[in-house]
């Protein structure tokens, strides 16, 4: 399922299923840099709770840990954190949701990679 404001790198969901680019259909190039990570702030986005800010929703970075909020998010700090660190994958931290997005490639991937 998709909730409203995921990220989705600027793509439209219903978009992308109309123009026969299904989400299934995408691939992403950066699996390998997917590691088994452990979130580094689990109660919430790293850089909100230094500052005293407030997230909509929360991505867990596939290959550090980093957990940042989204794009609907005052600090949009997931997608800050792929511009400084590169990595690109992330999956989404909220209870219940099972995706990823791929910052590089523009893709969501769904259900999220998971290491073998």
């Amino acid at each position: 399922t998709y909730e409203a404001g995921a990220d989705l790198g600027g793509w439209d969901r219903r978009e992308l299923e109309r123009n026969g680019e299904g989400l299934a259909s995408m691939s992403c190039s950066h699996l390998e840099q997917i590691r088994a990570v452990t979130p580094n702030t689990p109660a919430g986005c790293e850089e909100c709770l230094k500052t005293g800010s407030w997230w909509v929703h929360l991505r867990l970075c596939l290959t550090c840990g980093h957990v940042g909020c989204c794009d609907a998010s005052p600090g949009k700090h997931a997608t800050k954190h792929f511009h400084s660190s590169h990595h690109p994958l992330v999956k989404s931290y909220e209870p219940g949701e099972d995706w990823a997005w791929c910052y590089a490639d523009g893709v969501m991937l769904e259900p999220a990679p998971r290491l073998e």
